[in-house]
């Protein structure tokens, strides 16, 4: 293999002759062997756009030759395009505080810049990783406000998901609406509920997940660029403080604006805590949800099996004809593995020391994931299970008879004390509440219907003809 000799304050090492990465981003390489994942595609996105600003914004205050800043805002270009991507060598956990992935950033932007400008790969003195591509900046502005951009990258799929997810649950809750179960407390009988009732709290519960990401998304256009070091702006040109947070902006098309202090918005990442906290209460939300998902589908023959989950595969190795719930399995194992990740993000922003917080890198590893499983369980969940979901309106009312839950209902109306001796006679008897209260004449068949009413239960006329014929037969005794 064909090499070139690169040196820095540590020494020299010999880099492929062809590679865009340097010396230094040979040193993140090999001294962090860590995850064997590269860093996430949008954060190398994120730090070629940067980069690319950064030239713009120097080129305008007149501190980096135009020619060069020219070469700079190209290469930059195809890195944001897709190109080069493999160039990025450093694992996507490094210590650092992500110096090895900036200097990963600036190595191959200034080699591919030498090449547009004629030279030969590894030529610094025609553009250099530091003095040129790294102008103005530090890898503690460059970092966050780069994992910044890529979480505002990541962050529209996730709503856009979840928004279905809400669509279609207010479907199901519609489609539900004339389902009348037992509503359970404690996986105990309670007090009859309308199924399309029990979906819409569903969506209630994705509709505030998603203002709160709308927010969360608000907070994420708040970057740290002219900060450098550790706030105070050093090496930086006053009219490149000026106009970096406006070129980026231009760049990336998000609504950003600079941390109105600068100091705070480079040693505290509490923004990306609230966003994983977000991400997290959702998962949170969702994982309930499939469990009342699983609960209802139960059986089919010796469980709840008030709705039918759609079959997707088969259940068991040895069981033959078993299907199992798997999406929304796999729905509470995605919350499972953010709520972990959501501790790592915490302790990571907590560890932090003075002006400087060295622990990012493991932060964006795991909040990325949370995001793009989020997204990616909420897409399946509503694909592979939300949509396809079916009642069995029967078997929900059936079950309802044989509860005495409803008589909650009748309780104002006939006194607790009546409506404790009812519940206990259709517990022994097994007659309907609803049907004990009419026979002993406690309240009309009208009454009943009307009380019950808000649940949609009513008494069919078949029902009926037996009550009056029930009513005669003792009236004649």
């Amino acid at each position: 293999m064909n090499t070139r000799v690169e040196a820095d304050s540590i020494g020299t090492l010999e880099v492929p002759v062809d590679a865009y990465y340097g010396v230094q981003s040979l040193r993140g390489h090999q001294n962090f062997p860590i995850t064997g994942h590269p860093m996430h595609e949008l954060l190398i996105v994120s730090l070629a756009q940067i980069k690319k600003a950064s030239a713009m914004a120097n080129k305008h205050a007149g501190t980096l030759d135009a020619k060069i800043a020219d070469a700079i805002i190209a290469a930059s270009d195809e890195v944001i395009n897709g190109k080069l991507h493999d160039q990025f060598i450093v694992d996507a956990i490094q210590g650092g505080a992500g110096t090895s992935a900036n200097m990963n950033a600036n190595e191959v932007i200034a080699n591919r810049a030498i090449e547009i400008l004629g030279g030969q790969k590894g030529d610094y003195s025609i553009v250099h990783p530091n003095d040129h591509v790294n102008m103005a900046q530090s890898t503690n502005d460059v970092y966050p406000s780069a994992g910044k951009l890529a979480i505002l990258a990541l962050l529209p799929d996730a709503l856009h998901q979840l928004n279905r997810l809400y669509e279609a649950l207010e479907i199901k809750a519609k489609e539900f609406d004339d389902v009348v179960k037992m509503g359970r407390t404690q996986l105990q009988d309670a007090v009859p509920i309308r199924l399309g009732q029990s979906f819409h709290a569903y969506a209630s519960a994705i509709q505030r997940d998603i203002k709160r990401l709308h927010k969360a998304s608000k907070d994420m256009c708040v970057v740290n660029m002219g900060a450098t070091a550790i706030g105070t702006a050093i090496n930086v040109s006053a009219d490149y403080l000026d106009h970096i947070v406006d070129d980026l902006r231009e760049v990336t098309k998000f609504p950003l604006i600079q941390s109105e202090d600068l100091i705070d918005g480079t040693q505290n990442l509490d923004g990306f805590v609230n966003v994983s906290g977000i991400i997290k209460t959702c998962a949170v939300t969702l994982s309930k949800m499939s469990n009342d998902l699983r609960l209802m589908s139960s059986g089919p023959r010796t469980g709840l099996a008030e709705i039918n989950l759609p079959p997707k595969q088969n259940g068991s190795s040895i069981m033959p004809g078993k299907v199992n719930p798997v999406i929304p399995e796999v729905m509470s194992q995605v919350a499972f593995n953010i709520i972990g990740n959501d501790m790592c993000i915490t302790m990571a922003a907590e560890a932090g020391q003075l002006e400087l917080n060295a622990f990012e890198p493991v932060l964006f590893y795991n909040l990325f994931e949370s995001i793009e499983t989020l997204t990616g369980g909420v897409r399946t969940l509503i694909d592979n299970c939300i949509l396809g979901i079916t009642a069995n309106k029967e078997h929900c009312l059936e079950l309802l008879e044989h509860s005495v839950g409803m008589i909650t209902a009748l309780c104002p109306f006939i006194g607790y004390k009546r409506a404790s001796e009812i519940a206990k006679e259709s517990l022994k008897t097994g007659v309907p509440v609803r049907k004990l209260v009419v026979q002993k004449g406690i309240v009309s068949a009208d009454e009943v219907d009307e009380i019950l009413n808000p649940f949609k239960l009513t008494f069919s006329e078949k029902e009926r003809e037996e009550l009056e014929q029930f009513t005669k037969k003792h009236q004649n005794k």
